[in-house]
């Protein structure tokens, strides 16, 4: 299958540091691929330089056959960005927000179709500022996806959510998947990545030390010889919570 995304030798230094440093990796129409790293790895900057919103040393992104760098306004078109901490008007209702977007694009949309997609169509009417942490970032996922966009990035998308919150975002990032949109997305949660991305790289240090399915970095892992107690449950403390408080979203915190 023809790769959505190119991304070879890519490098960015910040005075003395080298935080990204000869980055490759390439990714599949409709695939979920996460870069996942500690704090410090170069995921961010790695994706502000594919996102446009940084510049390139050196080394190359592209996109759909695009030059990122040689045709920036050709690949804002191409993308959407889900931010890590979404920010919108307080005083703005659901609806006029999913307008404006879609005005900046110059594109029209029905403003109830993409609430629904995300489960937000009985909050057309009603400000900003009344969603909850979870409401805001599917908003913002919407609001990323108003102009038809080809590949999608996603920060750290669901950070500080409720346990059901971060299982409805699951969903709709699956969904988006699902459309044949490529998806680029960071985590620091484990389970999160291994059960919702087709690939993984591990960056540490600006550099990628690992790239491949979730199941087979951990066969790799055993196959060095890891083991650990062995200590299999058939539920979790979350399974529990979900089941005892249920699996609706909830309104408010």
């Amino acid at each position: 299958m023809t790769a959505m995304i190119v991304v070879k030798d890519l490098k960015k230094k910040y005075d003395d540091k080298q935080a990204v440093d000869g980055v490759s990796f390439s990714v599949k129409k409709g695939e979920i691929f996460g870069i996942l790293g500690p704090n410090g790895a170069g995921k961010t900057t790695t994706l502000e330089m594919m996102e446009t919103l940084r510049s390139i040393d050196s080394g190359t992104v592209t996109i759909d056959g695009i030059d990122v760098a040689k045709n920036p306004d050709k690949i804002k078109r191409l993308i959407g960005v889900q931010p890590q901490t979404p920010a919108f008007q307080d005083k703005t209702r659901l609806t006029e927000v999913i307008e404006m977007f879609a005005a900046a694009y110059g594109v029209k949309v029905d403003p109830l179709q993409f609430l629904r997609d995300v489960d937000l169509e009985d909050k057309a009417k009603s400000y900003v500022e009344t969603l909850s942490g979870g409401q805001k970032q599917r908003l913002s996922i919407t609001t990323a996806l108003v102009h038809g966009p080809k590949v999608f990035f996603l920060d750290e998308p669901t950070t500080g959510l409720d346990p059901q919150a971060r299982r409805h975002l699951w969903e709709l990032i699956e969904h988006v998947r699902d459309r044949g949109i490529s998806v680029i997305m960071t985590t620091h949660y484990m389970d999160e990545a291994e059960i919702l991305c087709d690939r993984i790289a591990v960056m540490d240090n600006g550099k990628i030390v690992a790239i491949d399915t979730p199941k087979n970095l951990i066969k790799q892992l055993l196959a060095r010889g890891f083991s650990k107690k062995q200590h299999v449950e058939q539920a979790n403390l979350e399974d529990v919570f979900i089941d005892l408080t249920g699996k609706d979203l909830r309104e408010g915190s």
